[in-house]
Formats: structure tokens, sequence, C-alpha cells
């Protein structure tokens, strides 16, 4: 099964659906209750991306595309259900991708620091050690 959900065409995901899925609450509270099965990278992608669109010079197209890929994230009913085990958030994963390739000219040094206090905020600072990026 684990490679049917590996082969899967992530191009049918549609995105844009679930940006009605998104709100800073539900982004929150998946993030905390999930963080051993989202994984701290994942985590620290999505909070790039929340961080991106607050910024007042990240263009509304941008802004849409990325609240579909969180509102993605937050719901529970998407491509490869979430509770899944080991590939449920495979199809996440993708959403942000695709998200974070649309926002990339935007996430700059302070997008990533703010990320980053994020994460030691709610984690501390050790799940930092555990992030690939410098």
């Amino acid at each position: 099964m684990k490679d049917k959900i590996i082969d899967a065409d992530f191009s049918e995901i549609e995105v844009e659906k679930y940006t009605d899925e998104y709100s800073e609450e539900g982004l929150w509270k998946k993030i905390k209750e999930n963080v051993t099965s989202i994984g701290i990278g994942l985590i620290y992608k999505a909070l790039q991306l929340y961080y991106v669109a607050q910024s007042p010079t990240c263009p509304m197209k941008v802004k849409a595309g990325i609240y579909g890929a969180l509102g993605y994230l937050i719901s529970p009913f998407d491509f490869i259900p979430d509770i899944t085990p080991i590939v449920g958030y495979t199809d996440d994963a993708a959403a942000i991708g695709i998200a974070l390739l649309l926002a990339q000219m935007y996430i700059n040094d302070d997008i990533k620091a703010q990320a980053k206090g994020k994460i030691k905020d709610i984690f501390g600072a050790k799940a930092l050690e555990k992030l690939d990026e410098d």
C-alpha cells in the first residue's frame, strides 16, 4: 500500500479548495497536537508560509496559495487521510512544497528566523536541532 501512495499523482490535489479550512487557531492546534506525525521539518516549512502570508509585501495570489496549502494541512479530509500510518502527511507535504515554490521569493532570513522562533516557543530549543537547515 505504501508504494501505491508514494506513486500517487499529487498534481490532482486541489489545494485552493482548502482555503476555507484555514484558521490560525486550527493551524496552531494541528501543529501542537501532531508534531510527531507531521515532523518538525514540515512544521518549519508550514511556519515559513504562515509568516510570508503575514507580510504586507506578499501579493494576494501568493497568500491564497499559502492559505490553501495550510488549510490542506489542517484538514483531516484530504487525498491521503492524516490518520494513515507512516504516509498520512505525504500529500500535505506535497501541498506545502507547492506553496513554498509559489512563495520562495518572499522567504528571507527574517521569515526563517520567525519560523524558528515559533518552533522554539512551542517545542523548545532542542526541536531546532532537528532542522536540516541552518
